[in-house]
């Protein structure tokens, strides 16, 4: 349980792109179709980034929050980027997007756990809030999975999507914010969600490229077993940390990797379904962005005080919840 200063989100934002992939339109490119994909996962339609990096999203999600709320980026003082799909290996992501935005005063890194990245920026940010170290940090998810998909692999192709979100950490004197989290991880997990070639393990080559090592493969049965047991665990167990019951958790927000993934995590965490928010038919699973685009999605929605628990799966494996209590109205 958090004492004393805590740290809340006070804004919010978001970007997707343009373009549309429907799964009509990935009916021409794999052998799938329609019913079977939604069926499947709930996915309707996912967004696609062309010619451009991470990083633009990334700016068009922190402008987006900036808009919103009005805040001056000079008063930012750190911008965290989680993402899997950063611009280059080298030079960090954060850095540039804080120099894009105008965060002067800013530094910025990069954080990389997959699906869970925004959950795991969500403790860091709060930390580094809390701390009194810093007043204001921008935690940015975007993830360009267009990039790294097989589009001949219908086990990865009709999953993913593109997209960003934002969210803006400052500190709170009304109990408000970031209270408690449990996360986990385990290095099975590499076996099973993973990019084979283009790190140290196996650098990129001609021959890595043409084999196509460099694109995301799953193992869907084994994360899907891995995803449900151990994020409604986590939710399970932070709950009953902080004694509460599911009539005490006003909105619960998943990552949004499958929509039975989604059910199955909140049934078996005993949270009615009615609490429960999802738009993975609209964007697909967009990995670090998924946690924030709900957030901006469904602002309107949230009231001040209301219990929002979070959940996320990802790649390592890595995994874990958080409850948040919900700093203002709209």
């Amino acid at each position: 349980m958090t004492i004393g200063r805590t740290a809340a989100i006070t804004a919010v934002g978001a970007y997707v792109p343009d373009q549309v992939l429907s799964n009509t339109d990935l009916e021409q490119m794999v052998d799938t179709s329609d019913e079977w994909i939604r069926s499947r996962t709930g996915i309707s339609e996912r967004r696609m980034l062309k010619d451009k990096p991470t990083s633009f999203m990334a700016i068009q999600a922190a402008k987006n929050l900036i808009e919103r709320s009005s805040i001056d980026p000079k008063t930012i003082d750190l911008v965290l980027v989680s993402t899997s799909t950063p611009d280059m290996v080298i030079a960090a992501t954060a850095a540039h997007v804080a120099t894009e935005i105008g965060a002067t005063a800013a530094f910025g890194y990069d954080l990389q756990a997959a699906c869970s990245g925004f959950l795991y920026g969500m403790s860091t940010a709060a930390a580094y809030v809390s701390s009194g170290r810093y007043q204001r940090v921008l935690l940015i998810g975007a993830d360009k999975m267009s990039s790294i998909i097989d589009y001949k692999d219908r086990t990865t192709c009709i999953i993913f999507g593109d997209g960003a979100g934002a969210a803006l950490f400052e500190p709170n004197d009304e109990g408000l914010g970031l209270m408690d989290e449990h996360f986990r991880s385990d290095g099975i997990g590499r076996d099973h969600l993973y990019i084979e070639a283009g790190g140290s393990m196996l650098p990129a080559s001609s021959e890595t490229v043409s084999n196509g090592q460099h694109f995301l493969r799953q193992d869907g049965k084994t994360v899907f077993k891995f995803a449900v047991s151990n994020m409604s665990e986590a939710t399970t167990k932070l709950m009953e940390r902080n004694e509460l019951v599911s009539e005490d958790i006003d909105f619960f927000v998943p990552h949004q990797a499958n929509q039975r993934i989604i059910d199955a995590t909140a049934q078996r965490a005993g949270i009615k379904p009615e609490k429960v928010l999802s738009n993975i038919s609209s964007y697909g699973n967009t990995t670090a962005a998924t946690l924030p685009l709900i957030l901006s999605d469904f602002e309107d929605r949230f009231q001040k005080g209301d219990n929002i628990m979070f959940a996320a799966f990802g790649g390592g494996f890595t995994w874990g919840a958080a409850w948040l209590k919900w700093a203002y109205n709209t």
